[in-house]
């Protein structure tokens, strides 16, 4: 993105996020990054003290911060652009509902519900508002897996038949540095119809296939199961989807694979070339052509995406990670609300909505029945 001295600073008032959670932290440095957003009010946590120290830290007024959400959304009216929602996923829906009927811009931590019913709700109201609302998946931010989806969509791996892509993490199996337990919050230790993991985890995958071929889910076959401390509560998804376009794809998501931290990993396979990108190493993509070459590139390499000087907050040697990818996407929804300002309207093919969340969440409620059934199931 050029020239953003340039472009307009929006408010943000956030509901959850307090010091204390896992995303807080994460979205008040990505969203005011670069200027394009200011938090000015917020509603962190339920507990008081935390609260108020999250408000402290941040440097907000006592009279900008509130008790409960329902006194941010009646009394910051007409005061903030936009209300970052960041509480635990069961709880979004409700507070979603109440600042669109408000008339607020919503901007939403993933996943946006927790069933393909709440999002319809969620749908209904955007449609009666006429209202703004954009989910957070942060990892298409990534300046080189946007540099893949530029070579896919022009071309230079062929026709795309096969995707394999993984996200295995060992929160539900590895020890502390104490030899105990980690205690996840208690939100994640609970299943509906989809399984939180697939709220958690699964969800970026979904996102990260839709957003590299723009192709949809057909039907899937897949295995849930549960090997970590937490009896019943599914820990570990494989599955096979198949996709429009004929694309094939293979996803293994899990909180119980030692040794991987948070181990995402996308391979893509054409008829003429390979890429494959690892957020270990985000900075690199590893390339193959059917002739047998093979190159790495990054932001310094012959790119036509990842050179872009929204993506070089400072050159390419000095690796820019999760939080710059974070950034990269509150860039997008600013542009994406100007728009939205001007016309009632946005386009974007970097931020997503309503619609995306129920794909996704239909796909893993089809996940989750086949698992149960033992059998293919079309979405």
């Amino acid at each position: 993105m050029s020239n953003l001295a340039s472009k307009k600073c929006y408010s943000l008032g956030f509901i959850g996020g307090a010091i204390d959670s896992a995303v807080g932290h994460t979205h008040q440095i990505a969203s005011q990054m670069d200027g394009r957003w200011k938090l000015e009010a917020g509603c962190f946590s339920q507990a008081s003290l935390v609260n108020d120290q999250t408000a402290d830290e941040w440097g907000l007024t006592e009279d900008r911060t509130y008790a409960t959400y329902q006194d941010l959304i009646e009394k910051e009216k007409g005061k903030l652009d936009a209300i970052v929602v960041l509480t635990p996923t069961p709880s979004h829906t409700a507070i979603v509902i109440e600042a669109l009927n408000a008339g607020y811009a919503v901007i939403c931590e993933k996943a946006l519900s927790t069933s393909s019913k709440d999002a319809e709700l969620i749908s209904d109201t955007v449609k009666k508002n006429n209202g703004f609302l954009a989910v957070t998946l942060n990892y298409s931010g990534y300046p080189m897996l946007r540099e893949l989806r530029h070579l896919i969509k022009s071309g230079k791996l062929g026709g795309i038949q096969q995707i394999q892509i993984e996200m295995p993490q060992e929160g539900f199996i590895r020890l502390d540095s104490s030899g105990k337990k980690p205690q996840p919050q208690r939100w994640r230790l609970e299943d509906g119809t989809v399984p939180t993991i697939s709220l958690d985890l699964g969800i970026h995958l979904h996102h990260i296939v839709h957003y590299l071929i723009q192709e949809l889910p057909v039907d899937v076959v897949a295995d849930q199961s549960s090997f970590g401390w937490f009896k019943g509560l599914v820990d570990n998804v494989t599955c096979m989807v198949r996709y429009t376009g004929g694309v094939r794809c293979q996803m293994w998501f899990s909180k119980v694979a030692l040794g991987h931290r948070n181990g995402l990993k996308v391979r893509v396979y054409g008829d003429q070339g390979s890429a494959e990108w690892l957020q270990v190493q985000p900075e690199e993509l590893l390339l193959s052509n059917v002739n047998g070459r093979r190159e790495i590139v990054d932001r310094a390499s012959t790119v036509e995406e990842a050179c872009l000087q929204r993506y070089n907050r400072f050159k390419a040697g000095h690796p820019a990670g999760f939080i710059e990818a974070f950034a990269n996407l509150y860039c997008d929804i600013a542009d994406c609300y100007a728009e939205y300002q001007k016309s009632g309207v946005y386009t974007s093919s970097e931020v997503f909505g309503v619609a995306h969340a129920i794909e996704g969440l239909q796909l893993f409620e089809a996940i989750a029945k086949s698992a149960n059934e033992h059998r293919w199931v079309s979405l």
